[in-house]
């Protein structure tokens, strides 16, 4: 029967008689365990920043009718010809309107559709703003701004004023904050808009909003849907863009297929609008984890090559532990709970390490134009990371004490005697 506590004290015996390599070994695992809290928990801070500020702003699948040439033109029509190859050079697109026909009973049907979280429409109105006698480009999206709020977190971009004001305040504008540099305007002061048709409206600013995109920052702004109507000069069931967030994302691809089919419109999801995005996370979170698990390697072989040298130092305590009656096992455990015990005391010293420098960046100033609603840098204090980490440090410890324990189990106490 193993008596641990003899051999746990014989440990602690031979890691404090020569400390200094004890604490050198502990060392090199806690800074691999700190290095790998913190920059797995920034990286993925930041991951997580940016997948959110692309999952507030888009929507899981996004309904709109484009404009595009018809599949079959008039030649396809002639008899004779139905089976040859025929080129069209120079095909214009159909005589169609921006706006999703049906789009009131389609709103009614996926409000309440079992699988939609929300729902909202869009009216996107070109336009300009007119500085004196300058014209400026600009887009203004009719919205409904309670769910854009509740939906995509509109109010999280807006730097001045009340966004809720577009409900209550008739012909009010949430202006771009590149617009309302240009024009020299704030909130409360009114901006004249002109739409395509050539008339002017004038809106007042009741917010400016800031996306940290300058070149949409310059030329969007939003207006209540009722007010993009008046300007357009269409009725209350003109709508040109519908967009979800359904209670499951998994589900977007299959159900943006089934809406294209259903109302013959053009339906995106999420994962083919942001694509290239996905594939940059993807990139990000395995070089994290790839240098992360790095360094953790890196320490157990520092740990591995002290304890070899420990062993080959103790021949002499192996010899008279041997000769005591010690079998080779009791020899092997020895060790390898020497090689643990380091491992548990430099990975919660490097868990400490790491949360505490974790803390200081979490609170250190982080301002840019790019993303505005962000004053410090991002850190993700996931606790599955520290158990990670922890439990790598043992096992990378314990692997690292095994090939020297297992050698110290073999040695022979006679040929060490004889070698004194």
């Amino acid at each position: 029967m193993i008596n641990w506590k003899v051999l746990l004290s014989i440990s602690r015996t031979h890691l404090l008689s020569r400390i200094r390599q004890s604490g050198i070994a502990a060392l090199g695992v806690t800074f691999g365990i700190s290095t790998f809290i913190i920059l797995v928990s920034f990286m993925t801070g930041l991951n997580q920043l940016l997948d959110g500020i692309v999952l507030d702003r888009t929507p899981h699948v996004h309904l709109y009718n484009e404009i595009a040439p018809s599949e079959r033109q008039p030649v396809d029509l002639l008899e004779g010809l139905e089976n040859s190859w025929n080129v069209v050079r120079s095909v214009k697109p159909r005589l169609s309107q921006e706006r999703i026909p049906n789009a009131l009973p389609i709103l009614a049907y996926l409000r309440r559709h079992e699988a939609v979280l929300g729902v909202t429409p869009q009216l996107k109105v070109n336009g300009f703003y007119l500085a004196g006698s300058i014209p400026l480009s600009g887009i203004l999206n009719g919205i409904e701004i309670a769910n854009e709020i509740e939906l995509f977190n509109l109010d999280d971009y807006v730097v001045e004023g009340d966004p809720l004001l577009l409900e209550r305040i008739d012909n009010g504008i949430l202006i771009g904050a590149g617009a309302a540099a240009k024009l020299s305007v704030g909130v409360g002061d009114r901006v004249q808009v002109r739409s395509a048709q050539g008339e002017v409206f004038p809106l007042k600013i009741v917010g400016i909003y800031q996306s940290g995109l300058a070149e949409i920052d310059d030329v969007q702004s939003y207006v209540s849907l009722q007010t993009a109507q008046q300007i357009e000069g269409v009725g209350t069931n003109y709508i040109t863009d519908i967009n979800l967030k359904l209670k499951h994302i998994q589900q977007a691809p299959r159900f943006a297929r089934r809406l294209a089919a259903q109302f013959g419109i053009t339906a995106v999801d999420i994962n083919t609008a942001n694509a290239q995005f996905e594939t940059g996370t993807f990139v990000r979170n395995l070089i994290t984890y790839a240098v992360s698990i790095t360094l953790l390697v890196v320490a157990g072989f520092g740990i591995y090559n002290i304890l070899n040298m420990v062993i080959y130092e103790k021949m002499n305590d192996i010899a008279i532990l041997k000769a005591t009656g010690f079998s080779g096992r009791d020899v092997k455990y020895i060790f390898m709970s020497q090689a643990v015990l380091i491992g548990l005391a430099g990975g919660l010293l490097g868990l400490l390490a790491g949360h505490l420098i974790s803390v200081l960046i979490d609170h250190t100033p982080f301002e840019t134009q790019a993303l505005p609603t962000v004053t410090t840098y991002p850190v993700n204090f996931n606790p599955l990371f520290y158990l990670i980490g922890l439990g790598f440090a043992l096992v990378a410890t314990f692997f690292a004490g095994y090939l020297p324990a297992r050698k110290a189990e073999k040695i022979d106490p006679v040929d060490i005697i004889r070698g004194q």
